[in-house]
């Protein structure tokens, strides 16, 4: 049951922030870790996706050796900064080449981070893919542990190709859903929220210019559990105002 806390804890630290420390390992002095600060955006599955350019320090680590590091963390209002909450993700960056999962990929990218559309100008930025492998969990005082690879590793969900039309058809047929869910879990209120994507872990709303995350109680890898999840948090929000 622990880990499994964990576990939803850890993914909901990850989808609901966009900013990293990458540590990559040095090409040019002599294999010394390198960090840098990057924004990211996860994939439906866990996969996450930095867009990254060709003369950063961080990029030739990459391609000289793909073994990198992410870390991620949520800084405590707390007086003891350790007791801060940082999830750390290993794996191999790989350059996304042309094609559909290029097109995908970018996508997604620029509808969670749309500023950095403005890069897609320059000729040297160039999408990369983590794949999680090895993934370390801190929650803070006593909450440590080495989370499980296979559930790192999920494939892209059978809903993969629906995900718009998905999403369209919580923004059109039951709005009154996305607005109450924000009002929900953010006391945010705003007739004007969209939902804007779904992963596996949880679904994206937009409100005033502003994304927020609301985690699932488990992943959802077919259309069936997604609508499941929905439906749950539906009735839990229902009549919120």
């Amino acid at each position: 049951m622990q880990k499994t806390q964990y576990e939803h804890e850890a993914v909901t630290l990850l989808r609901s922030h966009n900013v990293a420390i990458l540590s990559t390992i040095s090409k040019r002095y002599e294999d010394f870790p390198f960090g840098s600060l990057i924004t990211y955006v996860t994939d439906q599955n866990r996969s996450i996706y930095i867009y990254a350019s060709d003369i950063a320090e961080h990029t030739k680590n990459i391609l000289n050796n793909p073994k990198s590091c992410l870390t991620i963390f949520n800084i405590t209002k707390e007086d003891d900064k350790q007791n801060s909450s940082r999830l750390s993700i290993m794996g191999n960056f790989n350059k996304v080449e042309k094609g559909e999962s290029l097109e995908s990929c970018k996508d997604r990218f620029f509808t969670f981070l749309p500023k950095s559309e403005e890069y897609s100008k320059m000729h040297d930025f160039n999408f990369y893919k983590l794949e999680p492998q090895n993934i370390r969990w801190i929650g803070g005082f006593g909450e440590i542990s080495w989370l499980k690879d296979e559930s790192w590793k999920l494939k892209e969900p059978a809903w993969t190709n629906d995900e718009t039309s998905m999403v369209e058809h919580m923004n059109n047929d039951h709005k009154d859903v996305v607005i109450a869910c924000l009002k929900g879990f953010y006391g945010v209120n705003d007739n004007k929220a969209l939902m804007i994507g779904l992963s596996i872990d949880g679904y994206y709303l937009e409100s005033h210019n502003k994304i927020y995350y609301i985690p699932f109680d488990k992943p959802c890898l077919s259309s069936k559990e997604v609508r499941k999840a929905l439906v749950v948090h539906a009735k839990k929000f229902k009549g919120v105002s």
